[in-house]
Protein backbone atom coordinates (compact mmCIF):
# COMPACT_ATOMS: atom_id res chain seq x y z
CA UNK A 1 0.00 0.00 0.00
CA UNK A 2 2.80 2.49 0.59
CA UNK A 3 4.72 1.71 -2.27
CA UNK A 4 1.71 2.09 -4.20
CA UNK A 5 1.14 5.36 -2.93
CA UNK A 6 4.40 6.64 -3.42
CA UNK A 7 4.23 5.54 -6.87
CA UNK A 8 0.61 7.45 -7.50
CA UNK A 9 2.62 10.47 -5.62
CA UNK A 10 5.72 10.69 -8.31
CA UNK A 11 3.50 10.58 -11.23
CA UNK A 12 0.99 13.11 -9.33
CA UNK A 13 4.25 15.42 -9.67
CA UNK A 14 5.07 14.11 -12.92
CA UNK A 15 1.63 15.14 -14.47
CA UNK A 16 2.39 18.81 -12.46
CA UNK A 17 5.68 18.78 -14.02
CA UNK A 18 7.00 19.34 -10.18
CA UNK A 19 9.17 16.45 -10.03
CA UNK A 20 12.85 17.47 -9.92
CA UNK A 21 15.39 15.23 -11.91
CA UNK A 22 19.32 15.51 -11.93
CA UNK A 23 20.88 16.72 -15.37
CA UNK A 24 24.58 15.15 -15.64
CA UNK A 25 27.21 17.42 -16.17
CA UNK A 26 30.09 16.22 -18.56
CA UNK A 27 32.24 19.18 -18.92
CA UNK A 28 34.02 21.87 -15.78
CA UNK A 29 31.82 24.92 -15.02
CA UNK A 30 32.91 26.96 -17.87
CA UNK A 31 30.62 29.62 -20.26
CA UNK A 32 29.70 26.42 -22.81
CA UNK A 33 28.98 22.90 -21.35
CA UNK A 34 27.62 19.25 -22.06
CA UNK A 35 24.43 18.42 -20.39
CA UNK A 36 23.61 14.94 -21.24
CA UNK A 37 25.17 14.90 -24.21
CA UNK A 38 24.23 18.18 -25.43
CA UNK A 39 25.96 21.23 -25.74
CA UNK A 40 24.90 25.16 -24.09
CA UNK A 41 25.39 28.11 -22.91
CA UNK A 42 25.51 27.98 -19.26
CA UNK A 43 22.88 30.96 -17.62
CA UNK A 44 22.27 28.22 -14.67
CA UNK A 45 25.94 28.47 -12.80
CA UNK A 46 27.19 30.33 -9.56
CA UNK A 47 30.53 30.11 -10.78
CA UNK A 48 30.34 33.91 -11.05
CA UNK A 49 34.04 34.90 -11.84
CA UNK A 50 34.79 31.57 -13.47
CA UNK A 51 37.29 30.28 -11.18
CA UNK A 52 35.87 26.25 -10.60
CA UNK A 53 37.93 25.76 -13.88
CA UNK A 54 40.61 27.77 -13.25
CA UNK A 55 44.21 26.39 -13.45
CA UNK A 56 45.83 28.17 -10.43
CA UNK A 57 42.89 26.83 -8.24
CA UNK A 58 43.30 23.09 -9.38
CA UNK A 59 47.06 23.26 -9.09
CA UNK A 60 46.36 24.26 -5.77
CA UNK A 61 44.29 21.39 -5.02
CA UNK A 62 46.52 18.60 -6.03
CA UNK A 63 49.39 20.31 -4.10
CA UNK A 64 47.48 20.59 -1.28
CA UNK A 65 46.39 16.95 -1.89
CA UNK A 66 50.21 15.59 -2.06
CA UNK A 67 50.59 17.59 0.88
CA UNK A 68 47.68 16.44 3.45
CA UNK A 69 45.96 13.60 1.72
CA UNK A 70 42.31 12.62 0.87
CA UNK A 71 40.80 11.94 4.02
CA UNK A 72 39.91 13.80 7.70
CA UNK A 73 40.25 11.07 9.72
CA UNK A 74 38.00 12.24 11.99
CA UNK A 75 36.36 15.80 13.56
CA UNK A 76 37.78 18.70 13.50
CA UNK A 77 37.39 18.55 17.65
CA UNK A 78 39.13 15.69 17.92
CA UNK A 79 42.36 15.71 14.96
CA UNK A 80 40.85 16.84 12.01
CA UNK A 81 41.88 20.55 12.08
CA UNK A 82 44.68 20.44 9.99
CA UNK A 83 47.39 23.73 9.54
CA UNK A 84 45.66 23.97 6.57
CA UNK A 85 42.06 24.37 7.82
CA UNK A 86 43.80 27.00 10.48
CA UNK A 87 45.35 29.19 7.44
CA UNK A 88 42.59 28.84 6.05
CA UNK A 89 40.72 30.37 8.11
CA UNK A 90 42.78 32.94 9.36
CA UNK A 91 43.28 34.54 5.80
CA UNK A 92 39.78 34.24 5.15
CA UNK A 93 39.33 36.62 8.22
CA UNK A 94 41.56 38.74 6.79
CA UNK A 95 40.21 39.09 3.28
CA UNK A 96 36.71 40.03 4.47
CA UNK A 97 38.84 42.47 6.84
CA UNK A 98 37.62 40.47 10.82
CA UNK A 99 39.36 38.91 13.42
CA UNK A 100 38.57 35.48 13.29
CA UNK A 101 36.40 32.84 11.04
CA UNK A 102 35.04 29.36 11.21
CA UNK A 103 35.13 27.22 8.51
CA UNK A 104 31.97 25.11 7.49
CA UNK A 105 31.26 22.25 4.87
CA UNK A 106 28.86 24.22 3.43
CA UNK A 107 26.11 27.18 3.63
CA UNK A 108 23.37 25.00 4.49
CA UNK A 109 25.40 23.76 7.12
CA UNK A 110 26.82 26.79 8.45
CA UNK A 111 23.56 28.13 8.68
CA UNK A 112 21.41 25.34 10.57
CA UNK A 113 25.07 25.09 12.82
CA UNK A 114 25.09 29.18 13.96
CA UNK A 115 21.65 29.80 14.02
CA UNK A 116 20.72 26.65 16.49
CA UNK A 117 23.65 27.86 18.46
CA UNK A 118 22.66 31.18 19.11
CA UNK A 119 19.17 30.69 19.91
CA UNK A 120 16.68 28.54 21.39
CA UNK A 121 13.24 27.88 23.09
CA UNK A 122 12.46 31.61 24.47
CA UNK A 123 14.16 33.26 22.04
CA UNK A 124 12.82 34.93 18.83
CA UNK A 125 14.38 34.64 15.29
CA UNK A 126 13.27 36.99 12.42
CA UNK A 127 13.57 36.30 8.88
CA UNK A 128 12.96 37.68 5.61
CA UNK A 129 10.15 36.27 3.55
CA UNK A 130 12.47 35.86 0.47
CA UNK A 131 15.38 33.99 2.63
CA UNK A 132 16.88 30.82 1.38
CA UNK A 133 15.60 27.91 2.40
CA UNK A 134 18.69 26.92 4.63
CA UNK A 135 18.26 29.88 7.03
CA UNK A 136 14.76 29.11 7.25
CA UNK A 137 15.53 25.53 8.65
CA UNK A 138 18.28 26.58 11.07
CA UNK A 139 15.66 28.98 12.44
CA UNK A 140 13.08 26.17 13.02
CA UNK A 141 15.66 23.96 14.11
CA UNK A 142 16.43 26.31 16.49
CA UNK A 143 13.21 25.70 18.25
CA UNK A 144 13.33 29.46 19.34
CA UNK A 145 9.88 31.78 18.13
CA UNK A 146 9.90 32.15 14.24
CA UNK A 147 8.87 35.03 12.82
CA UNK A 148 9.21 36.44 9.18
CA UNK A 149 8.68 39.62 7.92
CA UNK A 150 7.79 41.05 4.62
CA UNK A 151 10.77 40.92 2.33
CA UNK A 152 13.29 44.01 2.94
CA UNK A 153 10.02 46.07 4.81
CA UNK A 154 12.27 47.41 7.82
CA UNK A 155 8.63 48.69 9.11
CA UNK A 156 7.42 45.61 9.72
CA UNK A 157 10.95 44.27 11.39
CA UNK A 158 10.40 47.15 13.99
CA UNK A 159 7.29 46.48 14.42
CA UNK A 160 7.85 42.19 15.59
CA UNK A 161 10.81 43.57 17.54
CA UNK A 162 9.38 46.01 19.37
CA UNK A 163 6.24 43.11 20.16
CA UNK A 164 8.64 40.40 21.32
CA UNK A 165 9.35 39.41 25.00
CA UNK A 166 11.94 37.22 23.81
CA UNK A 167 15.11 37.30 26.26
CA UNK A 168 17.64 37.33 23.09
CA UNK A 169 16.51 38.22 19.44
CA UNK A 170 18.35 37.04 16.10
CA UNK A 171 17.46 38.93 12.40
CA UNK A 172 18.18 36.37 9.76
CA UNK A 173 18.49 37.54 5.79
CA UNK A 174 20.13 37.06 2.70
CA UNK A 175 22.89 39.94 1.85
CA UNK A 176 21.70 39.26 -2.32
CA UNK A 177 18.53 37.49 -2.72
CA UNK A 178 19.95 34.99 -5.76
CA UNK A 179 16.25 34.58 -7.45
CA UNK A 180 14.81 38.16 -7.47
CA UNK A 181 18.74 39.86 -7.74
CA UNK A 182 18.26 42.43 -5.10
CA UNK A 183 19.97 43.28 -1.62
CA UNK A 184 18.98 43.32 1.54
CA UNK A 185 18.81 47.06 3.66
CA UNK A 186 22.17 45.94 5.88
CA UNK A 187 22.49 49.75 7.01
CA UNK A 188 18.91 49.66 8.24
CA UNK A 189 18.89 46.35 9.37
CA UNK A 190 21.81 46.72 11.60
CA UNK A 191 20.47 50.30 13.00
CA UNK A 192 17.43 48.10 14.12
CA UNK A 193 19.49 45.42 15.81
CA UNK A 194 21.06 47.28 17.66
CA UNK A 195 18.02 49.37 18.68
CA UNK A 196 16.35 46.03 19.87
CA UNK A 197 19.40 44.18 21.21
CA UNK A 198 19.12 41.58 18.36
CA UNK A 199 22.11 40.22 16.42
CA UNK A 200 21.83 40.30 12.72
CA UNK A 201 23.05 37.52 10.97
CA UNK A 202 23.98 38.04 7.55
CA UNK A 203 24.05 34.96 4.69
CA UNK A 204 26.35 36.66 2.13
CA UNK A 205 26.59 33.28 -0.59
CA UNK A 206 25.93 35.65 -3.41
CA UNK A 207 27.76 38.73 -2.27
CA UNK A 208 31.10 37.30 -1.31
CA UNK A 209 33.42 37.35 -3.96
CA UNK A 210 31.61 39.93 -6.14
CA UNK A 211 30.65 42.95 -4.03
CA UNK A 212 33.04 44.91 -2.00
CA UNK A 213 35.51 44.24 -4.36
CA UNK A 214 35.11 40.62 -3.78
CA UNK A 215 35.75 41.14 0.12
CA UNK A 216 31.67 40.73 0.60
CA UNK A 217 28.06 42.48 1.20
CA UNK A 218 29.63 44.03 4.19
CA UNK A 219 32.57 45.36 3.59
CA UNK A 220 30.24 47.12 0.25
CA UNK A 221 28.34 48.66 2.46
CA UNK A 222 30.99 49.88 5.08
CA UNK A 223 29.50 47.91 8.22
CA UNK A 224 31.05 46.76 11.24
CA UNK A 225 29.42 45.80 14.76
CA UNK A 226 30.04 43.04 17.23
CA UNK A 227 25.78 42.51 16.87
CA UNK A 228 26.95 41.19 12.86
CA UNK A 229 27.04 37.42 11.98
CA UNK A 230 28.89 36.71 8.65
CA UNK A 231 28.84 33.65 6.85
CA UNK A 232 30.15 33.34 3.34
CA UNK A 233 29.67 30.08 0.46
CA UNK A 234 33.10 29.61 -1.23
CA UNK A 235 31.05 27.21 -3.79
CA UNK A 236 30.03 30.20 -5.57
CA UNK A 237 32.17 32.94 -6.60
CA UNK A 238 35.27 31.76 -4.94
CA UNK A 239 35.22 28.68 -7.31
CA UNK A 240 35.65 25.64 -4.79
CA UNK A 241 33.80 24.34 -2.16
CA UNK A 242 32.77 24.89 1.55
CA UNK A 243 31.14 28.18 3.68
CA UNK A 244 32.83 30.06 6.24
CA UNK A 245 31.16 32.08 9.07
CA UNK A 246 32.72 34.82 11.27
CA UNK A 247 31.58 37.12 14.18
CA UNK A 248 33.43 40.34 15.10
CA UNK A 249 34.84 41.09 18.45
CA UNK A 250 37.60 43.63 17.47
CA UNK A 251 37.10 44.08 13.81
CA UNK A 252 39.37 46.52 11.62
CA UNK A 253 38.85 48.62 8.37
CA UNK A 254 41.48 51.06 7.92
CA UNK A 255 44.76 49.93 6.37
CA UNK A 256 43.83 47.93 3.11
Amino acid sequence: MQSEQLSAALLALEGEHRRRQRHVLETPQQPEVVVDGKPYLAFASNDYLGLANHPALIAAAQQGLARWGLGGGSSHLVSGHFAAHEEAEQALARFVRCEAALLFGSGYAANLAVIASLVGRGDAVFADRLNHASLNDGCVLSRATFKRFRHNDLTHLRQLLESTPARRRLIAVDAVYSMDGDEAPLKGLLELAETYDAWLYVDDAHGFGVLGEGHGSLVDAGLSSPRLIYMATLGKAAGVAGAFVEAKRNCWWSGW
